[in-house]
């Protein structure tokens, strides 16, 4: 679309117009509307934007323009802002520059001049109070109004004195040579002389009036400057305070989100809060969601009295609980049948694991001479560098959902099918708290590469984890404790890159199986959010919903996590959630945060009459007993924060071990030389094993085609290759019975090749 062009600049007018500006290397240049005034360079997205919404201002007073070739110009003010802008044809540059030139020659002008008389004229004291600084704006505006008033009447003296000395000369003229032209010369003389004189005066009192305001001025642009940073001081402390009065009121309103008697010691434990991280404009509008009045969808409140002190069924609980409020609580019974609980019994190791993993070290990163080496290939194979990485695969990373192994330890042990789906529920959330601060990327796992964690003497557990599909790329996981149940899953990953955020959604189910009582648990993952990917910190944010079912009692536990929202007043990272049997009748409420901590509280009764939600419907009162912890976080080892924030677990999942796979995680080279703080020869070794991938995967499908094409012995005429024919080692793909998902199920024969020490059958990989 073709703009209007506009007229060549004047010194100190406004310029106005559109120019492309760079952006990043996805978006590239951007239409934006510019606009020059007061030695600032503004820009907004359009026009409309004018008056709200500055996207970015760069003073030219100590800026440098530099002009590239007939359309492109550079303006940088010494490193902290460059804007490298377009225009539509030479000419449109050509008068953006002159109007640039100009504009800055004015603001040095300005800028000098202030610094001159900087000590003379300092701004008022901010502890100064308003009514003195008001008291002397009013003095200064009644002497530059008397100021005004002099060169008005200056003015008119001009003009009249003008008028007579004009009539005076007039006359001169038809005078003849004789006794009135000394007369005449005389009266000339004293109305030239009173109009020099008025002149005279006219030029001293302007002389007064620029002096007067050109000290005030300067003046005021320092009290401006200081009002400014007065301002965004003012800002950052109302931050503070909006963040405290949102502790003290979550704390305030804490019956309406557990019963009052709990106490929350840990409020100020909790992290930081993501930042918003650096402005920039090519950003959407902030993507921190909406505050929502209505995020829980219920409400709960102490139960009656009666109930702590009546040990009959009043609250209408299924018989099935086999247990009396008044006699056992939910912790206590499980306890109480469970005599070799973390708590009651510490578990000795039978082997001493290693507490640490060589410091991070503090690599500088040039993001240009990644993306110069990418420019015309696929994204899949354009090699990322470790620096993005932590030294873990993906299948360690699946194999960390087992840190709070305990809680399904105490799930076995339940005699009630609703009590056991509060410890799932715990055990699902529990496996998010170690991705708080881990932004760091795990390594795509090689097709056919496994990962045991074997803690069956520490733990009662074993685990297997196997890269069963690259395209695809999808990992198996299947874990069985001696305790009483078995965890399986498949998980996929889909992602979408938003520009200022990525999305990252698992795909697949994931099984809890407990023998005793065979119930059969299912549940899918929520959404990981990686905000900040192009400008500021990074920072992971958990979102959706999650719906666990028992598919044996038909019992449901629907659990919310909440999206991160500057302006809510809710704790950040919560998770609420509610057990309902196959009925629909609510018996436990849960609550807490998935980085620190759940709780759940036994349901005595509900009803309708809450406050209306976002939807209209009246939110549903749950009158609940005290509130029993179910799980809370482990702390973070000392010096975590230099060794990629890994928990206990997480540093031992790398430590090499004696008798594994050699396709195992722990024997991935360009993994442990990345550990070991050899980042360079990690990313050549990156490159060499991704190489050998994609060799070995071509292999597989020629050999496909030449089964498919047994006559040719070729590939087919037009190109096109067969799916990739691998077969996992350890699972075989099958229709899940439970889901009707397709899935890979564990074939077993992994423990008993690792006793017998014979691998030949492995491949190699790396």
């Amino acid at each position: 679309m073709s703009e209007p062009k506009a007229p060549t600049p004047a010194p100190g007018d406004t310029y106005k117009g559109w120019l492309f500006k760079w952006t990043n290397y996805i978006k590239g240049y951007q239409r934006r509307w510019f606009v020059l005034s007061n030695g600032l360079l503004s820009y907004y997205r359009t026009q409309a934007e004018m008056g709200h919404t500055c996207r970015g201002t760069i003073n030219l007073a100590t800026a440098n323009i530099a002009v590239e070739d007939s359309c492109n110009f550079v303006i940088s003010n010494g490193g902290t802002q460059t804007y490298h802008l377009k225009a539509s044809s030479e000419v449109e540059r050509q008068r953006w520059i002159t109007a640039l030139e100009l504009a800055k020659a004015k603001a040095f002008r300005m800028q000098a001049e202030s610094d001159d008389s900087g000590d003379e004229s300092t701004p008022p004291a901010a502890g100064q109070g308003g009514g003195a600084r008001n008291s002397e704006v009013q003095s200064t505006l009644r002497t530059l109004g008397s100021k005004v008033e002099d060169l008005s009447t200056c003015n008119d003296l001009i003009a009249k004195h003008g008028s007579a000395l004009q009539r005076s000369l007039s006359e001169l003229e038809g005078v003849r040579l004789g006794g009135e032209t000394s007369e005449k010369i005389r009266q000339v003389t004293e109305r030239a002389t009173l109009f020099r004189i008025t002149s005279n005066a006219m030029i001293n009192a302007c002389r007064d009036f620029l002096a007067l305001a050109q000290a005030h001025s300067k003046r005021w642009q320092k009290a401006l400057q200081a009002e400014r940073e007065q301002r965004v001081r003012l800002e950052e402390t109302l931050e503070q305070l909006a963040k405290q009065h949102n502790h003290l009121e979550r704390a305030f309103r804490g019956a309406t989100v557990l019963p009052p008697s709990q106490s929350n010691p840990a409020i100020d434990s909790k992290g930081s809060v993501p930042g918003k991280g650096d402005a920039s404009d090519e950003d959407e509008e902030n993507e921190f969601f909406d505050a929502c009045e209505d995020v829980q969808e219920f409400i709960t409140v102490p139960a009656d009295p009666k109930y702590h002190r009546s040990g009959s069924n009043v609250s209408g609980i299924s018989s099935e609980m086999g247990m009396d409020d008044g006699t056992t609580s939910l912790d206590e019974q499980s306890m109480a049948s469970n005599p070799e609980s973390p708590q009651s019994q510490e578990v000795v190791p039978v082997r001493k694991r290693r507490t640490r993993i060589p410091d991070k070290p503090n690599y500088s990163l040039n993001l240009w001479s990644i993306m110069k080496n990418c420019i015309g290939k696929e994204l899949s194979k354009i090699p990322m560098p470790v620096n993005f990485n932590e030294p873990l695969s993906m299948l360690q990373r699946l194999s960390e959902d087992l840190e709070y192994y305990e809680l399904l330890d105490r799930g076995a042990k339940c005699q009630s099918s609703l009590e056991q789906m509060c410890y799932v529920a715990a055990f699902t959330v529990s496996s998010y708290s170690t991705t708080v601060h881990r932004t760091g990327k795990p390594f795509n796992p090689l097709l056919g590469e496994t990962f045991e964690l074997d803690r069956l003497q520490e733990s009662g557990y074993r685990s297997l984890c196997e890269q069963v599909s690259h395209h695809p790329p999808a990992a198996a996981h299947h874990a069985i404790s001696e305790r009483g149940w078995t965890l399986r899953q498949e998980i996929a990953l889909a992602s979408k890159f938003r520009g200022k955020y990525l999305s990252i959604m698992p795909l697949g189910s994931i099984h809890c199986i407990f023998e005793k009582s065979n119930n059969h648990y299912t549940w899918k993952k929520v959404t990981t959010t990686v905000h900040n990917i192009i400008v500021g910190k990074l920072w992971i944010d958990q979102s959706g919903e999650i719906d666990i079912v028992n598919h044996r009692t038909g019992d449901r536990c629907h659990l919310k996590f909440a999206p991160y929202s500057y302006f809510s007043r809710d704790v950040a990272r919560k998770v609420t959630g509610v057990v309902t049997d196959k009925d629909g009748k609510a018996h436990y409420v849960l609550s807490g945060t998935w980085d620190e901590k759940m709780e759940c509280s036994r349901v005595m009764q509900s009803s309708r009459g809450g406050e209306n939600g976002a939807d209209g419907r009246q939110k549903t009162v749950y009158q609940t007993l005290k509130a029993k912890e179910l799980w809370r976080k482990t702390p973070l080892p000392e010096g975590a924060e230099n060794m990629y924030y890994f928990s206990t677990l997480a540093l031992t999942l790398n430590e090499p071990e004696e008798g594994v796979a050699p396709t195992d995680s722990r024997k991935r080279p360009d993994q442990r030389l990345m550990e070991q703080g050899r980042w360079e020869e990690a990313n050549a070794e990156k490159q060499r094993l991704e190489e050998k991938q994609r060799t070995a995967r071509r292999e597989r499908e020629r050999e496909a085609n030449r089964s498919a094409n047994p006559e040719e012995g070729k590939e087919p005429a037009d190109g096109g290759g067969h799916q990739d024919s691998y077969k996992a080692m350890w699972f075989d793909r099958c229709v899940d019975p439970m889901t009707g998902e397709p899935t890979h199920i564990y074939r077993g024969g992994y423990w008993e090749t690792k006793e017998q020490g014979n691998w030949d059958s492995c491949p190699d990989i790396f």
